[in-house]
């Protein structure tokens, strides 16, 4: 069979021919699927989409091993893939959950997983998609660096435990808030529980901060005060507009906020020094705090296991086709 088409056009999903959906290719999968691949697979699932440098960050060693173990899953059909249309260069490929791959996962939880083939094509056309990737590149990052300490562990050991997509936090909290992810950063023995805010710049400053003041509702009818309120603003403009706005809070704040912008994730990576609270108003990068230093962090000794709950900070574990952030299994 020929290998499938590097590129198929902007914005379109890849038409290269592939092996045909039969029973005869879902018992091959049921056997040859690594650990690894059947993570990657919950993965999509849970959220959606990812691209080629995220999953690298996930998984693999290098871009060219991804890409090769992601062809071969590609051509049996366990994900889907297509290139969003760009005004100059060309994006990476996008992956995404194929009909092979949500066949195994609904043979192995018993369940049907509610895959459908027009949901590929609605994703890769949506407006939505550009906020996704980005929203799914923050936590891939925080992944990429547990992985990289795990290596090299001049940082501490670091692992993300709980990565909640925007569906799952809406089941929780959606009454009250409507996060875009919900995450547990575990580093050097200490626990941030945090909700991500990431803003593209489409919505009105004072959207953002009507946010901060559901966040102190949620807070209020729950009793829980220290789950970080993240927001990752697309300049360093806005981010100091944002506090230009909240300013008038500064420490008299009941609940954690701290805020970055893109330029500094795309250096650094979220679990950085880039962190700037509400009494920080210079903004400087030496005022700036990492993600496990921000003020509301705790002892891992103190913190209760994940179990079930609907209180931020007390995340349930992953169910069938739930994946937490946990470094991929080796």
């Amino acid at each position: 069979m020929p290998p499938p088409r590097e590129h198929a056009g902007p914005g379109r999903i890849d038409p290269a021919p592939r092996r045909q959906l039969d029973h005869d290719l879902l018992a091959q999968l049921t056997t040859r699927l690594t650990e690894r691949d059947l993570w990657l697979l919950n993965l999509l699932h849970e959220h959606r989409v990812l691209t080629l440098p995220q999953i690298t960050q996930l998984a693999f060693p290098s871009r060219r091993a991804a890409a090769h173990r992601l062809l071969t899953l590609y051509q049996h059909t366990a994900v889907d893939r297509f290139r969003p249309a760009r005004p100059l260069g060309s994006a990476p490929h996008h992956y995404l959950l194929g009909p092979a791959g949500a066949a195994v996962l609904s043979q192995r939880h018993d369940t049907d997983i509610g895959h459908r083939a027009e949901h590929v094509t609605a994703l890769a056309h949506s407006a939505k998609l550009t906020h996704l990737v980005g929203c799914n590149g923050f936590f891939t990052a925080l992944i990429a660096h547990s992985r990289n300490t795990t290596a090299s562990p001049a940082d501490g050991q670091s692992v993300l435990e709980q990565w909640w997509n925007e569906k799952r936090c809406a089941q929780s909290w959606g009454h009250t808030v409507q996060p875009d992810g919900y995450g547990r950063w575990r580093q050097s023995g200490r626990i941030v529980d945090f909700f991500l805010e990431y803003d593209t710049g489409s919505e009105p400053l004072a959207r953002l901060t009507g946010k901060v003041h559901d966040y102190l509702e949620l807070a209020d009818a729950t009793g829980i005060y220290h789950t970080a309120v993240l927001f990752a603003l697309p300049s360093i403009r806005r981010e100091h507009h944002l506090h230009d706005h909240l300013g008038h809070h500064g420490r008299s704040m009941p609940i954690p906020i701290a805020t970055t912008n893109t330029a500094l994730l795309t250096a650094h990576g979220p679990a950085r020094a880039i962190w700037q609270t509400l009494d920080n108003t210079s903004g400087d990068a030496e005022h700036r705090t990492a993600l496990i230093d921000l003020p509301i962090s705790r002892s891992a000794a103190t913190t209760p296991p994940a179990h079930n709950s609907t209180h931020p900070g007390d995340a349930s574990a992953a169910g069938p086709g739930q994946a937490t952030g946990r470094v991929m299994p080796r």
